[in-house]
């Protein structure tokens, strides 16, 4: 993951700098969009930047290759406040605006998708309905554990036969005076084979829908591990099967009913993928520039050449456009007026966007670009997952035209 300042010669470097291509720090930023940003966004930034340099760049190859979860890493991403950073401090999180949340998932991802799901799961989907839905009891219960990665935790929404149509879940909560009893199943969960806790969503006897906190060790609940993955090799992937597991009445989440409680933590989830595809993105265009700047064919570099000037100059632009609708939708989500419309459509067009530069890299590359030697191939796999969960890409264009003409076509 070298930057583009690290790659160029000193004549390229002070040409770069006078286009404005990379900031000060290294990063790709052809607008100036660190002029838009905080000490404290640059700070954190760097923070995570360097984390990702020193604790998943180094090993990422080797993980995805052997289809390896590093477990050890839950820890380490508590102790540099990855997990749940807009959760206030007092239970456990970091307190900070959405625009640091998206960059720590911009930076995360730039080392690897399959860790930034590790974090974005932890805290988008499990942290945040915790403290959004739950009882204080819950509050301090869990999110201080899941903070700091004592404790890992998975979203069961998706079920076998419904993933885009989450209203037609089949998973049941069956009220037995003093407790619950939870049947079902559920599949391609983030997290849940190394999972301590588990944020489920189910039918109650009048097909509402309630979120109900699973704890490991309860008797009934397992987790089987999803393998053969040709994506998301360094995460880890499985069910959540639920068999006659008795839920204690105190682990139902009081505050919220209906499918207005997944789907508000999709939003929160998805926003943090339209900044964490960037950096995917990002990732692969500095590693197409640096190579096509060493490569050389016909007597120069193929950087002279202009197609594949072409196609790193499309790459920038790309890359600039999905920076600015991401820090933008990062300021209306502060100000509370970012709608799921809005964060539907960054989402779809920041994984778009980067799945088309992984294979415009790729082809920069040439054969060495689908070798472990570069992470090409590698964000290229991960980014086919990405854009399926949390909505697909066809999903996502849905809801836009549903937004625009007030008319559903998924219905």
């Amino acid at each position: 993951m070298s930057s583009q300042a690290d790659v160029l010669s000193p004549q390229s470097k002070a040409h770069t700098a006078q286009k404005g291509s990379t900031n000060a720090a290294g990063f790709t930023d052809y607008f100036d969009l660190d002029g838009l940003l905080t000490e404290e966004h640059k700070l954190i930034r760097q923070s995570i930047r360097d984390f990702v340099k020193r604790e998943i760049s180094p090993s990422i190859e080797k993980w995805a290759q052997q289809a390896h979860f590093p477990s050890e890493i839950v820890r380490k991403f508590g102790e540099v406040g990855a997990f749940g950073p807009t959760i206030p401090a007092e239970y456990g999180g970091g307190g900070l605006d959405y625009i640091s949340y998206g960059l720590i998932m911009q930076e995360i991802e730039r080392g690897d998708s399959g860790m930034r799901s590790t974090a974005s799961v932890q805290g988008s989907l499990v942290m945040f309905p915790i403290y959004q839905y739950g009882s204080e009891e819950q509050r301090r219960k869990f999110l201080p554990k899941l903070a700091s990665g004592e404790w890992l935790g998975c979203f069961g929404l998706t079920e076998p036969d419904h993933g885009s149509n989450p209203g037609g879940m089949v998973t049941k909560l069956e009220d037995k005076g003093d407790y619950y009893v939870l049947n079902g199943a559920k599949l391609w969960i983030s997290n849940s084979p190394e999972c301590q806790v588990a944020v489920v969503w189910a039918k109650n006897e009048e097909g509402r829908i309630k979120g109900v906190i699973v704890e490991r060790g309860m008797e009934g609940f397992t987790t089987p591990e999803i393998h053969n993955k040709w994506s998301l090799r360094a995460s880890t992937t499985g069910e959540l099967v639920f068999d006659n597991v008795r839920i204690p009445k105190e682990n139902i989440l009081p505050n919220v009913e209906g499918l207005k409680g997944p789907l508000s933590c999709l939003d929160s989830a998805r926003f943090g993928i339209a900044w964490g595809a960037i950096g995917a993105a990002i990732d692969c265009y500095e590693s197409a520039l640096k190579y096509s700047l060493e490569r050389e064919q016909f007597g120069k570099p193929i950087a002279a050449f202009q197609l594949q000037q072409r196609k790193l100059a499309e790459m920038i632009t790309e890359i600039t456009k999905a920076q600015l609708m991401a820090w933008r939708l990062g300021v209306l989500k502060n100000e509370g007026k970012a709608t799921s419309a809005q964060i539907s459509m960054a989402k779809r067009n920041s994984v778009d966007m980067a799945l088309h530069i992984a294979r415009e890299a790729r082809q920069i590359h040439g054969g060495m670009g689908i070798t472990g030697e570069y992470p090409i191939m590698r964000h290229m796999m991960n980014l086919e997952s990405v854009i399926t969960y949390e909505g697909t890409h066809d999903i996502h264009l849905l809801i836009t035209g549903a937004d625009i003409t007030g008319i559903q076509a998924f219905k």
